[in-house]
């Protein structure tokens, strides 16, 4: 492989006078500049983006640095490939490099964020996955590194700090309605993990609409952990332990749990929706194929990321006028909801 070093041999100049020459500074001669870009061209030398953009005062890099991605236990990954080309496809239009990272909860405990970034000299961050209780999440909020959340809403007023997400209390509320106008009024929530953002904003807006139709949820919420096996395994026993008074529906925080919720109804001999009403969140694409299709709230993934991309370039280079973005979702009315009379 040809170095700058091989290319400066060769054309017999120094390799700060090759690395000058072919990025075009005016204090290289034509002939000289001529020479080495001949030269570098016969050599098949390309230069070191990486290299380059370390060394570069006006970087024009951002990172993508996905925590919790292996620890997934969904069967459907799409939100994540979505976040990820939308992401893509704003650095692309604005001719930035993209850096991807993927990182774990337990090794955030070893790799602290600032100095994640400064090692590989990330200049801005576009974050997903994150949790309340994440190492990250602490550290974030000390860096002057700008970053945008998705899905976590701006914890305070740092102006590097940005958020990318849905109205997630809004959604919630719309689901709860739904049902309610369907006479709905013994209502089981499956939740997500309890230091997600989401599930507290998601946890606000289901119980605004009860509370508001004087509906009582409490000891009607079943830990689902945003995982499919989990969900499954506790709606299966607050199913078994509830025989004489089973809900008409249950709201799952996720189509992940939905799909658990739905496999534990079948398996204790009842079915979706005659028995018992079922409502996820997501809109992945998997609840298409469900029998029956789940309703559900479909977040616009892709254009979370291409937002939160063009958000954390514009803190970046100290043009956001704000530090925060809801973009809109819609509630899919599939087949698993039934009008009680």
């Amino acid at each position: 492989m040809t170095t700058i070093k091989d290319v400066a041999k060769a054309a017999g100049v120094s390799v700060a006078m090759v690395s000058k020459a072919l990025n075009n500074y005016p204090d290289v001669s034509p002939t000289t500049r001529e020479k080495v870009k001949i030269m570098a061209e016969q050599m098949d030398y390309s230069p070191n983006v990486v290299a380059k953009n370390l060394s570069s005062k006006n970087q024009k890099t951002i990172a993508m640095i996905s925590s919790g991605f292996l620890g997934s236990e969904s069967l459907d990954n799409s939100n994540s490939f979505d976040i990820f080309k939308g992401v893509y496809e704003a650095t692309e239009e604005a001719s930035y490099e993209l850096a991807m990272y993927f990182i774990e909860t337990q090794k955030q405990e070893t790799k602290d964020y600032a100095k994640f970034c400064r090692d590989r000299n990330i200049r801005g961050v576009v974050l997903s996955g994150i949790r309340l209780d994440d190492p990250y999440f602490e550290s974030l909020l000390k860096t002057n590194i700008p970053c945008v959340l998705i899905d976590v809403k701006v914890p305070n007023d740092n102006q590097l700090i940005g958020s990318v997400s849905i109205d997630n209390v809004r959604a919630t509320y719309e689901i709860g309605d739904y049902l309610i106008s369907n006479n709905h009024h013994n209502i089981a929530i499956v939740s997500g993990a309890k230091k997600a953002d989401v599930n507290t904003q998601r946890m606000k807006g289901i119980s605004m609409v009860v509370d508001e139709q004087g509906i009582s949820i409490k000891g009607k919420i079943i830990d689902g952990e945003f995982k499919e096996q989990t969900a499954y395994e506790n709606v299966k026993h607050y199913l078994a332990s509830n025989k004489a008074d089973l809900p008409t529906a249950l709201v799952c925080f996720s189509d992940i749990m939905a799909l658990g919720a739905l496999k534990a109804i079948n398996e204790m001999g009842l079915k979706v929706p005659e028995d018992i009403s079922l409502t996820g969140f997501d809109g992945l694409k998997i609840i298409d194929y469900t029998n029956p299709s789940i309703t559900t709230i479909k977040q616009p993934f892709r254009e979370m990321g291409y937002e939160a991309a063009k958000l954390v370039m514009r803190i970046m280079e100290g043009k956001a006028d704000t530090n925060e973005i809801i973009v809109p979702h819609q509630m899919i009315m599939n087949n698993s909801v039934k009008k009680l009379n």
